[in-house]
This record gives C-alpha cells, structure tokens and sequence, in this order.
C-alpha cells in the first residue's frame, strides 16, 4: 500500500467512526474490534494486501504507541474525582502494585514450566501483558470528570498507575537476560528502578500539575482577561512532564497521569469547588433560583476540563491507527498453542486470581470484584512495552516468539472483552442499588 492508499482507508474509517458514533455506541461490541476486523481482512491473514513488521518498523511502533499512552494516561489523569482519599483509591493502588506484581509472577511462572522459556524472558513477558490498557478501555473508564461510578473509576486508575508499576519488571526481566544492569543481588533494581523511579515520577507529575494549575488559574484571573489554550497547555505538561522523567530517571507514564491528577485538583481547589454528598469536589454552579443573588465572579474555565475534548480526540485516532496495524502484524503461523494458551492462562487464571487476592480485605463489592477481574483489557501499552524492549536488548532468539504471542494476546482480548463490555456493565448497572 502506498501513502496516498493509507490516507484513504484511514481517512474512511475516520469518517465513518465520526459520522456512525450514535450507531456504533447501539453495537454489542467496542469499535477496536471494527478496526481490527478491517486490518485482519486486509492484512496476511486474508487479502495480503499490507503487512507491519513489528521488528523493521519498531522503533517506529515505539514512539506511536508511547504518543498514544501518554495522552490516554494524562486523559485519565484529568478525569479522577477529587479529592484523593484512601478509601476511594485504595483498592486501584492495590490492583496496581499488588496485583500486578501476582500476575506477573503468574504469568513468568506458566511460561517458564509451560512454555520452557528462560525466565528473564517470563518475567518480561509478564510485565508486556499485566498492565491493563488505557488506550482501549475507554467503555470500562470514568467518562467524564463528574462520573461518580466506583467500578469505572477503580478501572480506571488502575489502567493508570499500572502502566507505570509494569516497568520495573520490564527492567528486571531485561536484566535477567543481560541486556540491563541490577546489580549484586539486584540492588540498583531495587534502589533505581523500583523505588527511585517511581516515586520521582509521582514527585515531577504532581509538582507539575499543580504548578500548572496555579499559574493557569493566575493568567485566567487577570483583568482585562488572559486567553489560555488549554490544548497546547495540557500538551505541553506532558511534554515537560515526561522529559523531566526521562532526564531524572523516572517512569514518565506514572508522572504524566499524576500531572493530570494533580492539574484537576488544583484547579478544583482554587475554584472554591465545594463539596458534594459523597465527599469528592465538584465545581460550583449557577443557582437554579432565579432571585438568589448572583455569584461575584464568574469561575474561569480550567485546562484540565478544556482540554479533554481534544485528548479524547488523539486517543481515537490513536486506537484506531495502531488497531488496524495490528492486523497487518500477524499470520496464520502466529496462532499457535502457546499464544492462544497464554492467552487463555491471562483471562482465566492470571487476571481473576491476581484481582482477588489483591482486593482480598478491602470495601469492594463482590460484584465489583468480579468484574473488575475479567475486564482486564490489553492493548496499546502492551505494545509499547514490547516495542521498547526490542530496542533495547532483547535477544533476537527470543523476539520472534514474544512478538507472537503479545500480538495474538491483544487480539483476543479486544475480541473477548470488547464484545463482553457492554453487556455485562449493562446488566452490571441495572442491579446497582440505587
């Protein structure tokens, strides 16, 4: 396919994604797996008429899918409610740490005495396909700043944080297989990599969303009025946001989404927001009674609630770029036993178990609990993840196998969990109590 035939076939899915959404939101099944479908069809396993080489074109893939996650992360970010409180995060802060360090653990384990593969490449394997994806979950994830839905918010935190807490193990399974150095005994893994990176990243993430939102609020509150962009502000923050990360040795995804928490809460603190029946911060509104007296001042549009339209935007064009490249990726040969079994050993066994145990103990219903272990949706993420670890030592022996079944593991969880969505969540929230 040529430039201008690329061109043309995005430019159609784009047109009928945008002119078709209220049709496409009526489907029982996500819009990925329309992309999908399309890049299957076209791609090797049917017409033959594009293929995507994920080993040429890595680095590439690289910096599409780390664009795509940073802007989903700092969307994410944005949209958690206010303030942050133990008892509302708890639970996603345990799914990101606790549970993704089992399923990791699982999934090293089944590829090591199943699979026989070394365990550096288990481990890394692991940490590819734990993180549950922000790019693709975006029926599962809080759908605006307001939205109050425990099993959303839980959901999307934990896509969230998880992308971040994945790449120590990411780290320790290159070093494993003596392409990253962790020391004697694995003390600089521990020190730099697991404790000094991520608590940079939520240090450089949470003073820059905060700075922002200060600075921000300032040139909003100047008179005559001060006109800020908020698109290429927000832009901007995750820009400088993650470069710091890189430059001081942190995990910039974990940076990017606390930048956009922190950029929501201080700019809800600084508008006087008060607070609601549940306790998180909401902005203030207009009083409906027409003779109550009039605010003193109009509250100043923010950038975090500003630029979202715009982020929402990049990560539809994201998933559906990346979705349909993904079908030009795989074959017939890619559908083996050990691609489908790892699959089937993440959803069935890995996903559930780790979920449980690290929700084991806490306020989460029974319900939430269940649904929360099988909507862990892989995408995007998982492919970064596995693109930077190409470009970044892992043995040629071991690429071909791991491309394999990160690939096919992606495609069925975008089938089995996008055609599952909505109707679970349906049923799930006609027997919410009220």
């Amino acid at each position: 396919m040529t430039t201008i035939h690329w061109f043309i076939l995005i430019g159609c899915l784009m047109l009928a994604r945008g002119l078709m959404a209220t049709s496409i939101s009526r489907l029982p099944f996500t819009s990925a797996i329309v992309y999908l479908g399309v890049g299957l069809v076209l791609g090797p396993m049917v017409l033959g008429i594009f293929s995507f080489s994920p080993v040429a074109q890595s680095h590439l893939l690289e910096t599409l899918t780390e664009v795509a996650v940073l802007v989903s992360l700092f969307s994410a970010g944005v949209k958690m409610p206010v303030p942050i409180t133990r008892q509302r995060w708890m639970p996603a802060i345990r799914l990101a740490w606790v549970s993704m360090s089992l399923s990791v653990g699982l999934i090293a384990a089944f590829c090591y005495f199943v699979l026989n593969l070394p365990l550096g490449a288990g481990v890394l394997l692991g940490a590819i396909l734990a993180p549950t994806d922000p790019v693709l979950a975006t029926d599962v994830q809080v759908r605006h700043p307001d939205d109050r839905d425990q099993l959303r918010f839980t959901l999307t935190c934990e896509a969230g944080m998880n992308d971040g807490s994945a790449f120590p193990f990411v780290m320790l399974g290159l070093g494993l297989l003596g392409a990253h150095e962790l020391g004697d005994l694995g003390w600089r893994w521990v020190l730099v990599d697991v404790l000094w990176a991520t608590l940079a990243a939520i240090a450089i993430g949470t003073l820059g969303g905060a700075a922002l939102g200060r600075i921000g609020w300032m040139l909003r509150g100047k008179d005559p009025k001060h006109e800020v962009l908020d698109d290429l502000v927000g832009l901007g923050l995750i820009a400088v946001v993650y470069g710091l990360s890189v430059i001081f040795v942190a995990w910039g995804f974990l940076a990017v989404f606390f930048a956009g928490v922190a950029l929501r809460q201080t700019e809800l603190v600084l508008s006087g927001a008060h607070k609601d029946r549940q306790g998180l911060l909401v902005p203030e509104k207009a009083s409906d009674d027409p003779g109550a007296e009039a605010p003193p001042a109009e509250v100043p549009l923010t950038v975090s609630a500003e630029s979202l339209v715009f982020k929402e935007h990049l990560e539809r064009l994201s998933e559906l770029t990346l979705v349909l490249l993904l079908g030009g990726m795989v074959s017939m040969h890619d559908w083996n036993w050990r691609s489908i079994g790892t699959a089937l050993f993440l959803f069935a066994v890995a996903r559930p178990l780790s979920v449980l145990v690290g929700l084991a103990g806490s306020d989460s219903s029974m319900r939430i609990r269940g649904i929360t272990a099988w909507f862990g949706v892989r995408g995007i993420g998982s492919l970064y993840y596995l693109m930077y670890a190409l470009n970044h030592g892992l043995p040629p022996s071991l690429s071909q196998e791991l491309i394999q079944i990160t690939v096919v593991v992606i495609m069925l969880s975008i089938v089995v969990h996008g055609t599952s969505v909505k109707p679970l969540l349906d049923r799930f929230w006609k027997r919410k109590p009220r």
